[in-house]
């Protein structure tokens, strides 16, 4: 073997045997246990970011951890491939969207092989493939058939002067990206599946996810938000229908003192007909983009309608306002608000001028609704006859009394709302609906499937290629003419079911072959960012139920474990102009010196040799220029070294500092490695066995050492999933290694023995280099494929123990005794030890403490 390390020749050569080979293909055997690894698969964006690195090197640790425990592995690879940003790039650069993706996808693939992830390519998508689509084409139309789809307005981000639908990344502070109008907020049909028809089994199948982060699993619950209320009849006069509203907290009814509607209810319509104040206060609040996540913190605006709606006890009349902070896609699009106690409500109210009033005490007996609302449950008080009664006993109290009147209904409803999937964008899969000429909706028939997305297009940066074309728009329906639908599905469609495609890659006779994707699924062992923790899950968790019910898959779930891994972060450094400007350097372009304890205490910029400032270490980004592109450091380094830094910087959950000492620190251990095998094998013939009851004390506590390893590093990989504790367990192992001697055939066996279990172990994380060193090693079997090392417990057993002994609770003295001595022999060793009897002698010995393998303590005076 060479006698120094060579990563860019070592890892070209694993690589190409392992394509030549085709070495991590396979197929279903029922015969041998599964294991199916997937990492989130990524958006063809161009290069591959340390993020996408982290991920996907995680992923690969884990699949060939699970290989070399015999069991048939599965990790697939492809690319979550429509979107706006495609679109985005191909105005930038006068480009089809098509053309600009497929260019990414072939250079991004390459630079996955050159990290040596072991994925079957033979199973790679691309969901802007008309194959793939199809199937999402014609699923789409079974979910129509089956009631689950349906259309309706809905509101949607307007941008006047292009006269098109903009993406919530396209409003930039309320205005079009490009041509800087105000943004209207307009209603228009678009497409919806029933995921609230699911809400029950999505909240309580959570319970079966044992192996998901439980910081996940309620960020999916508090989505769903399940809650138990009544929802109630407030009458309004000369309205036939009431004004009705939901609430969790019936206990508060007494303590309305207005009701809010949004912008879009028809009682806030009704009433600016008459009124052009009221209409122009509904417009000016209509355009404004609002997420439920705003309503806490926006500043709050209303106007009062002039309408009265009468309270359902009590007989009051209570003014009905339009509020910004209510919005009529959750509940009825109204509210009785209660500002007492909720905080928006009485923000509203303390601007307006409006009343509040108490009708909880609350148990602690704290609160000022002088200074905010009091939002804990109580005593309910000016309450009426339900005065006096804790919140809960209010509830039903009040809820009962609403039922006998018919003026309320106790229900359970759910935060979540059903699925838009409508996107009025060109890069995405058409949505195969038809328009008739009388205005309604057919699916596109089987046999027409797929509709494809013309890929040959001109973007003109305003209007979806295929809503400007019409010829693509018209066909005909049973001789009938008729309109494609020119909206694309939301690229969430297509990343909720990809993993199940996976299974029958290339089946072409339908969505899913079911056997195959009952061998492989569920995914064992899923790895993703956190920031996909509600939306990705949830929607591949319904349609995974979704493709359950069809047939296609029998298992409640798709997702058997989960790890979310932590974000990337480096340096940052810039320099700010005399006008403010900032300017943000590449870390890889400054020159930094660092104190004793590691802090930077001085930066240039190496091009000019001028002082630059330390702006703190940040998760990578384009924005301020600190990212750290992966190939260069592949090219300096090798992908063993970044993998291997990537895996041993932090735990897998938790954020990693880019450090180039450390990447230099990685290095460094894979030469020690690479040098001490290529030393054994200078002078060793490489026995593979010895009888290790010969064995001397030293080289016993050396094979005990190594076994611990064994052991710490299985469970390590295995059970507890914290890489970077297995490896710092190897590095230790290897300093023990580096000092023992090879003199005699035993201390070769052993070393043998020892440098087998550290090539191993280092396998899933560094596999070119494992590779290299285990044919060193003389073996002839595929390292990818060889068994994990056993560790054998009676070498853990120790012959001897080291004994610490006090007097008095101070430390006296230390004895190695036999493992298996007993109590009295140890006590008699440690009142015989000379030290010990500096301590006693002349002293009455009261009390003798023993703890097993590990202490006496002898109490004299």
């Amino acid at each position: 073997m060479q006698d120094h390390y060579d990563p860019a020749a070592i890892e070209a050569a694993a690589q190409q045997r392992w394509e030549n080979d085709n070495v991590f293909a396979v197929s279903e055997r029922p015969d041998q246990e599964k294991f199916y690894c997937l990492s989130m698969f990524p958006y063809p964006s161009g290069k591959l970011h340390m993020g996408h690195v982290r991920n996907y090197t995680l992923g690969d640790v884990v699949a060939r951890y699970q290989r070399m425990q015999g069991k048939n592995v599965l990790q697939p690879m492809g690319w979550d491939a429509f979107g706006l940003p495609a679109e985005n790039a191909a105005i930038q650069h006068k480009t089809a969207p098509a053309k600009w993706t497929y260019q990414n996808i072939d250079y991004m693939r390459d630079q996955l092989k050159s990290l040596g992830f072991s994925y079957d390519w033979s199973r790679e998508i691309a969901t802007c493939k008309p194959d793939y689509y199809r199937w999402e084409q014609w699923f789409f139309t079974k979910l129509f058939d089956k009631g689950l789809v349906y259309k309706k307005n809905a509101t949607v981000n307007w941008d006047p002067v292009d006269q098109t639908v903009l993406a919530n990344e396209q409003v930039i502070d309320g205005r079009g990206w490009r041509s800087g109008a105000k943004v209207e907020q307009k209603e228009i049909p678009q497409w919806f599946i029933k995921i609230t028809a699911y809400a029950d089994e999505l909240l309580d199948d959570l319970e079966q996810l044992e192996g998901w982060p439980e910081q996940v699993k309620t960020m999916q619950r508090n989505w769903i938000g399940r809650s138990e209320g009544v929802e109630i009849d407030f009458s309004v006069a000369d309205q036939a229908d009431p004004l009705t509203v939901y609430t969790t907290r019936p206990d508060t009814l007494y303590g309305v003192t207005y009701m809010a509607v949004a912008a879009q209810h028809p009682l806030a319509r009704q009433a600016a007909q008459s009124n052009p104040e009221l209409a122009a206060f509904i417009e000016s609040i209509k355009s404004a983009k609002m997420a439920e996540a705003d309503l806490a913190t926006i500043e709050k605006k209303g106007m009062d309608t002039g309408v009265r709606a009468t309270h359902p006890l009590t007989g009051e009349q209570i003014p009905v306002w339009v509020a910004n902070f209510v919005l009529m896609d959750y509940g009825s699009g109204a509210v009785m608000a209660v500002p007492a106690h909720d905080q928006r409500d009485w923000e509203f109210a303390t601007t307006y001028k409006l009343p509040i009033e108490p009708v909880i005490a609350p148990h602690s007996g704290e609160g000022d609704i002088s200074s905010s609302a009091i939002t804990e449950k109580g005593i309910t008080i000016n309450s009426g006859p339900y005065t006096g009664l804790s919140s809960e006993d209010a509830f039903n109290a009040i809820a009962a009394a609403l039922e006998k009147q018919g003026i309320g209904r106790r229900q359970v409803n759910y935060r979540l709302r059903d699925w838009g999937v409508s996107r009025q964008r060109y890069w995405g899969t058409p949505i195969p609906m038809l328009k008739l000429a009388d205005g309604s909706s057919v699916p596109v028939p089987e046999d027409q499937l797929p509709v494809i997305l013309p890929e040959d297009v001109v973007m003109d940066g305003t209007t979806s290629p295929i809503k400007a074309d019409p010829q693509w728009r018209q066909t005909s329906y049973q001789g009938q003419p008729a309109e494609h639908e020119t909206d694309t599905f939301d690229t969430f469609m297509e990343s909720s079911w990809y993993y199940a495609r996976y299974c029958s890659a290339n089946y072409h006779d339908g969505m899913l072959d079911p056997e195959q994707a009952n061998y492989w699924l569920p995914v064992d062992q899923y790895i993703g960012g956190i920031e996909h923790a509600i939306l990705h899950l949830l929607y591949a968790r319904f349609f995974h139920k979704l493709l359950r019910d069809a047939g296609l898959v029998n298992l409640d779930e798709p997702f058997k474990r989960l790890l979310t891994q932590g974000m990337v972060l480096a340096d940052t450094y810039y320099r700010e102009d005399a006008k403010g400007v900032t300017t943000w350097y590449s870390p890889l372009d400054v020159d930094i010196q660092r104190d004793e304890k590691g802090k930077i205490v001085s930066a240039v910029l190496r091009s000019d040799g001028q002082p630059v400032n330390y702006g703190g270490m940040t998760k990578m980004s384009k924005s301020k220029n600190n990212g750290i592109d992966p190939q260069l450091m592949i090219d300096k380094y090798g992908a063993d070294t970044v993998r291997l830094f990537m895996m041993f910087a932090a735990p897998p959950e938790a954020t990693l500092e880019w450090s180039d000492s450390g990447v230099e620190g990685a290095q460094r251990f894979l030469r020690r490695v690479w040098r001490l095998v290529a030393d054994f094998v200078e002078v060793s013939d490489q026995p593979r066995a010895d009888n290790w009851r010969e064995l001397t004390t030293e080289q016993e506590d050396l094979r005990r050492d190594v076994h611990r390893t064994i052991q710490k590093v299985t469970d390590d990989m295995g059970r507890r999933q914290h890489f970077n504790t297995a490896i710092a367990a190897i590095m230790e192992l290897l300093n023990k290694l580096q000092k023992a001697p090879l003199a005699s055939a035993a201390d070769r066996a052993l070393m043998a023995e020892a440098l087998d279990a550290v090539v191993l172990m280092l396998a899933p994380v560094t596999p070119h280099l494992s590779e290299a060193l285990w044919q060193a090693l003389g073996h002839t079997s595929d390292c990818n494929f060889a068994d994990w090392p056993g560790y054998d417990e009676q070498a853990l057993v120790e012959s001897s123990v080291l004994i610490v002994v006090q007097v008095n609770g101070k430390v006296r003295g230390k004895l190695t005794v036999p493992a298996d001595a007993s109590e009295e022999t140890v006590i008699k060793a440690a009142l015989e030890d000379e030290n010990v009897t500096r301590f006693t002698a002349d002293k009455t010995i009261r009390k003798q403490i023993y703890v097993p393998g590990k202490l006496v303590n002898i109490v004299a005076n």
